[in-house]
């Protein structure tokens, strides 16, 4: 359970020094009312992020509730791959839920444009509300549809396709902490019976849609990535596999070969 001082930070947008050491002031009745509520919220088991109603993504602070998966560190890994390798043209994000990996994308690249995908029309309401909080330099679109096919048929090209995609299958999405079942959208985490639908699918079409030497950059399960080598690989793609900060496979960099 955190600490008092800690989820008043959070739920003011301060630091927690300076909650701590304005602990004895008078408290507005809104923010207390806020600050009372959300400690509600984790006696009940429900993910901080979530009880205090944002969360911190690289440079980022976004509007963060149960409409969206948490960022996880992991994915900001992601982005400093396709910031090392690409940060001008056109990107899309693909299940971009929040709008974490669009934005940081935006606010930390040369990028002219960035596309955000997501299918659940909640999440893609939060991502909206996340592009106004922040409001990027760079224009940030938010559409609405399954992995990329909002992006088919609209004459455009990207430099970089990246996606966050359901990984997991539902025998181990049953195996998550119940702080993640019993809270986080289920369908943002399982994808078919081999937890590869999604990234399959991404794998079959991102090369249509990509400028020439353009960039598909996936997080993957880690459990997966010999299988995701081989995907990509016999889908023509030239493939790298990166490990993130605990040594673990945990994405597929892309290029056709």
């Amino acid at each position: 359970m955190p600490k008092a001082h800690e989820v008043w930070a959070a739920v003011t947008g301060t630091t927690v020094g300076d909650a701590w050491l304005r602990r004895d002031e008078a408290k507005a009745a809104d923010t207390a009312a806020r600050f009372q509520d959300a400690m509600a919220q984790l006696e009940r088991g429900v993910p901080f992020a979530y009880a205090v109603g944002r969360g911190s993504f690289r440079t980022l602070d976004l509007a963060i509730d149960s409409r969206a998966l948490i960022p996880r560190p992991e994915t900001e890994g992601l982005v400093e791959l396709v910031l090392a390798r690409c940060s001008t043209g056109r990107v899309a994000d693909i299940g971009t839920g929040c709008g974490c990996i669009a934005l940081s994308l935006a606010v930390e690249g040369q990028f002219d444009r960035v596309i955000a995908v997501e299918q659940s029309l909640t999440a893609a309401a939060l991502a909206r509300e996340n592009v106004a909080r922040i409001a990027p330099a760079t224009p940030v679109e938010i559409r609405e549809g399954n992995l990329l096919a909002p992006l088919v048929d609209k004459g455009e090209r990207f430099r970089v396709i990246v996606s966050n995609p359901p990984y997991l299958t539902a025998a181990e999405y049953e195996e998550l902490d119940p702080s993640v079942r019993g809270h986080e959208p289920r369908e943002a985490l399982v994808s078919g019976e081999d937890g590869l639908d999604a990234t399959r699918a991404l794998v079959a079409g991102a090369a249509a849609l990509l400028e020439p030497g353009g960039l598909l950059a996936l997080e993957i399960d880690e459990r997966r990535a010999d299988s995701i080598r081989t995907l990509a690989r016999d889908a023509g793609w030239q493939v790298e596999i990166h490990a993130d900060l605990f040594g673990c496979p945990r994405y597929a960099l892309a290029r056709e070969a």
